[in-house]
């Protein structure tokens, strides 16, 4: 089985605290996170600074040379600023993951530039400049143009991991069932190219004691179909368990519920049956509703 790639989500300008911290320039919080995120065992550090207009370049600069001062953990530059990506991408000591490169107009031929001169890799973004793709098909599209035109830049398909945008369970379902379908398509039509999904999504707007089924119910169903690295909470030690293979029981009930096989829930034990019913929302068979779980 190959190693599942976590990307820790942790280090972001929306924690109140992170976010005050980024702001005062105070390098305590950051590094305390940063070291705690590298002990939790992550294969990256995503530096999330958003689109920081104001002071971009400085901030990450600032925010990798303190992260690189308690850890050689490689770090995925997130923000929407080019300017800042760019000179993220110059502070890090090893080659980072650049997070992202969207397929719109105003920004996929100078990311696709930054990657090759930086040796990094780069998340492909499924989204253009007519938006949202509408189905697994549409993102089979888009990464196929997104590959061809990467490969014009000398960036090999091994330094493309292709996001196919997971959205939120309660506002289309048919989203988070295309995701799954699109998954399953990428290694027939690119067998190098890498996956990744900012996991979270999926569970954006469900109350947040409920998030942590939906998110790790749906990391199964997408690991399940291919998915080689996911944005997560590097703290979440169910999904530890998830993608080290300790938790075999649950993600075969998952696993069956996804191949569409039928389950006699007397079969299934509390927790399993939590998984269950969390599976056969996210395949739409049973309508989300904040109380999925006690039905």
């Amino acid at each position: 089985m190959a190693h599942f790639i976590r990307i820790g989500e942790n280090l972001n300008v929306m924690s109140s605290i992170l976010g005050k911290a980024m702001k005062a320039r105070d390098a305590a919080p950051v590094r305390e996170m940063a070291r705690r995120e590298a002990e939790a065992g992550v294969d990256f550090i995503d530096v999330n600074i958003g689109p920081a207009r104001k002071d971009g370049p400085e901030l990450i600069r600032w925010l990798i040379e303190n992260i690189q001062e308690v850890t050689d953990v490689r770090i995925s530059i997130d923000t929407t600023n080019l300017d800042a990506m760019a000179a993220g991408a110059a502070a890090c000591r090893r080659p980072p993951l650049l997070n992202s490169i969207s397929l719109q107009t105003s920004r996929f031929e100078r990311g696709l530039e930054l990657t090759a001169s930086s040796g990094a890799d780069c998340i492909a973004l499924l989204w253009s400049d007519a938006g949202m793709p509408r189905d697994a098909n549409e993102r089979a599209m888009l990464m196929v143009d997104f590959l061809h035109k990467a490969g014009e830049f000398g960036v090999p398909h091994d330094r493309i991991w292709v996001d196919p945008i997971v959205t939120p369970v309660n506002v289309d379902i048919n989203q988070v069932k295309a995701c799954l379908e699109f998954i399953s398509m990428v290694k027939e039509i690119a067998p190098e190219a890498r996956t990744v999904c900012g996991l979270s999504n999926v569970s954006n707007g469900v109350p947040s004691h409920l998030r942590p089924w939906i998110n790790r119910t749906y990391l199964i169903m997408m690991m399940r179909g291919g998915l080689g690295a996911a944005i997560v909470d590097a703290f979440d030690d169910t999904i530890n368990e998830i993608v080290s293979g300790a938790k075999g029981r649950i993600v075969e009930v998952v696993s069956r519920v996804a191949a569409g096989e039928r389950i006699d829930p007397s079969t299934l034990d509390e927790e399993e049956i939590k998984y269950y019913k969390t599976a056969r929302v996210l395949m739409g068979e049973t309508v989300y509703s904040d109380s999925w779980l006690e039905i």
